[in-house]
This record gives C-alpha cells, structure tokens and sequence, in this order.
C-alpha cells in the first residue's frame, strides 16, 4: 500500500493517484513485491526545512527527503518502505526554472525519494550514475523527459 498525505492547500493540484502510480512505477521496475508499503508526504518548505534541520543539520529547505525504514508493520505485517517528504514549493520552483510542469517535477521527486527509500544513493560517481540512469528510465515509462536539477 502506498500512502498519500498532501497538505489542504495543495491538494487541487494533484492528484493522489498520478503520485501512488509513479511509486509503483519505481517499485515495479526494481521487481519489488505489491505487498510492500510506504508514505508519500507532499508539504510546504516550513516543514520540510525543519525536517531537513532536524534529521540532517541542514538549516534549509530542499526539494526532498526520504526517511528509510525496511521494517515489519506491525498492525499488517507488511515491510514498511519508509517515507518520502517533498516540498511544493520548492518543487514549484524548480519547474519553473527548468520550464516544465510541477507535476512533473512532483513525479522527479517521488521517483528520486523511492530509490532513496530502496538504497540508491548519489553521494559518489558509481551511485549517482546508477541512480540517474534508473531514474531516467523510470521516468521515461510514465512519458516524462526531464533531467534532476543537481
């Protein structure tokens, strides 16, 4: 199962639907099982930079965070993914400097913060390629041709 928690005043904006599907998107692409669960939290750069300040010492808002866990629920049973947390608007912002949609941008992050949750990393040359190149494909399968900003 895969949660979806946007803040009110952006739920007109998205789609909770088009967000749970590009989840699964990375999650079938990377074979893994129907049965696992995980959060996706879509908020405001307040909360996303005291998350940032907190968890990673990071005194700034990003665009966003993924929080690993890879345990057992408890009430179902099910392996717990973890969390992914975006910002809106720093979301908003980046499609807006690189000229395309902030659902798409949206749909970056999600795809970004899920291979996070399933361990990619981009912290040297060997990780990030791999990542970018998943990334890349993923996004490719839900028609989306866009590049991460870093």
């Amino acid at each position: 199962m895969i949660y979806i928690q946007i803040q009110e005043k952006y739920r007109e904006m998205l789609d909770e639907e088009t967000l749970r599907q590009t989840a699964r998107s990375v999650l079938d692409h990377l074979n893994i099982s129907n049965d696992e669960e995980m959060s996706i939290v879509v908020d405001d750069d307040e909360v996303i930079h005291a998350l940032n300040l907190e968890h990673l010492g990071s005194d700034k808002p990003t665009d966003v965070l993924s929080f690993p866990s890879r345990e057992k629920d408890p009430d179902s049973g099910q392996l717990y993914l973890g969390d992914v947390i975006i910002s809106y608007e720093t979301a908003e912002k980046q499609a807006t400097a690189m000229g395309h949609a902030v659902i798409e941008e949206i749909q970056l992050l999600v795809v970004h913060g899920c291979l996070h949750l399933l361990g990619h990393n981009h912290s040297d040359k060997g990780g990030k390629e791999k990542m970018w190149v998943t990334q890349e494909r993923v996004l490719k399968s839900l028609g989306i041709n866009i590049q991460p900003t870093e």
